[in-house]
């Protein structure tokens, strides 16, 4: 891995190279990049998306 440069010199920021952007949107398109949570036991507990 390179130094990420922020800025617009750097295409692919905040990635240093396409190939850390591919590995990164792999992750997350596979679910490895995940917060664990409960769901509520009842469905009526959870909080209006409004």
């Amino acid at each position: 891995m390179g130094d990420s440069v922020y800025g617009p010199s750097n295409p692919w920021r905040p990635f240093c190279c396409e190939r850390c952007r591919q590995i990164d949107l792999g992750a997350w398109a596979s679910e490895s990049f995940r917060v664990e949570a409960t769901p509520p036991s009842d469905p009526d507990e959870q909080a209006p998306l409004n």
